[in-house]
């Protein structure tokens, strides 16, 4: 049996973290079954010119006009697979996105990237609504599963876990004693990154030597970068002169292509992640670490806590400066540690590689197509 997917999603060279993810799940998914194949509905802010061969329609945010020739192309497809983010869909809370979802006929699998455990009234009818239309619901912890089920008025049976997956894993940097240890933070910049705590821990490793080089690699983001402009990152630029930390911080200002990315994680001997949401359901650049074999220190958010508890990283409180310093002084000071955190992220990379988290979704999909009623 072979399967068609239709996403619906953001999707390169749209820069963020779903865009990645569908375009990560969509070639895991072609590649590992022969015959199945797959098409994108991008959801863009206007449209633009098709120029990747699956990009099949586009979902244009505040344009009702788009969404019925949308819907008819997810519609040719055997499954549709819905990225779901409040953020990236027109309406409050990305209300916009129910009345294409009501247009379906094909079965619907939503993939829920964020799950509030303290949704407003508004945001917890409309996940509700988005998990109702659709036949399945996928989460990537267990924390978010329990939070769901907690929170949200949504049936038990409808939700299954399945990892984010990782990409494969690359050989470990070696740290010599010559070297000048690398930190390194990336992704997109604004408010909630939680940078500025971190750079405030740097005053607990600067006069290690050799001193460590704290990397943060990335482009703000395009809607803060539109509401206000660059404060954020000019507020992280005060910060490390204000702390006397010039010589310990570079910020890579350029949205990195997945080679330069790749290059620039190997480099890394420490993975920092300062979020300062509590609410984080899944991180990209978790997995990517983790899928790197590196180091991790993350505050407590709930995809952090599941992943990192059995080893492969250290746990820091949100907005904690020296809880930041003090891990990062142990992972690049205390021996073995590293090594073994090092040997943690190596056996959970690979029972979560793409091959295996699209062969849980072919399943899935394979089960509500088991359910259709079969045409007269």
């Amino acid at each position: 049996m072979t399967i068609s997917y239709g996403f619906l999603s953001t999707y390169p060279p749209t820069q963020c973290g779903l865009a990645t993810f569908t375009a990560s799940l969509l070639r895991a998914l072609t590649t590992s079954a022969p015959g199945d194949r797959a098409g994108v509905v991008r959801v863009v802010d206007s449209p633009t010119y098709l120029d990747r061969p699956e990009v099949i329609a586009q979902l244009a945010l505040h344009s009702q006009a788009s969404e019925e020739p949308a819907a008819a192309a997810l519609d040719r497809h055997d499954v549709v697979i819905v990225q779901h983010e409040y953020g990236i869909y027109g309406g409050a809370d990305g209300v916009d996105l129910l009345p294409l979802l009501r247009r379906l006929r094909s079965p619907v699998i939503v993939v829920l990237h964020t799950v509030l455990g303290r949704p407003s009234t508004h945001q917890k009818l409309v996940l509700e609504q988005v998990v109702a239309l659709a036949g399945a619901a996928v989460v990537m912890t267990e924390a978010a599963r329990t939070l769901l089920l907690a929170e949200y008025d949504v049936a038990p049976d409808k939700i299954t876990v399945i990892p984010h997956g990782t990409p494969e894993g690359r050989p470990p940097r070696r740290l010599e004693p010559s070297d000048r240890p690398v930190i390194l933070t990336w992704g997109l910049l604004g408010p909630g990154k939680g940078i500025e705590w971190a750079i405030s821990g740097l005053r607990a490793v600067r006069h290690l030597v050799p001193r460590p080089q704290y990397v943060i690699a990335g482009r703000t983001h395009p809607k803060v970068l539109t509401e206000q402009g660059e404060a954020y990152r000019l507020k992280l630029y005060a910060r490390v002169r204000a702390l006397g930390l010039a010589g310990l911080v570079t910020f890579e200002r350029a949205y990195l292509e997945q080679d330069r990315l790749d290059r620039l994680v190997e480099r890394a001997d420490v993975v920092l992640l300062p979020y300062d949401s509590p609410d984080q359901a899944t991180s990209g650049v978790l997995v990517e670490a983790l899928a790197a074999y590196k180091p991790v220190i993350a505050t407590t958010f709930p995809h952090a806590v599941e992943t990192l508890s059995s080893g492969a990283g250290v746990l820091v409180p949100h907005r904690d400066g020296p809880a930041i310093g003090a891990a990062l002084k142990r992972v690049l000071t205390e021996p073995g540690l590293a090594a073994g955190m090092y040997g943690e992220a190596k056996r959970i990379a690979r029972h979560s590689g793409w091959p295996v988290v699209a062969q849980r979704y072919r399943s899935l999909a394979a089960m509500l197509l088991s359910r259709m009623p079969v045409p007269l």
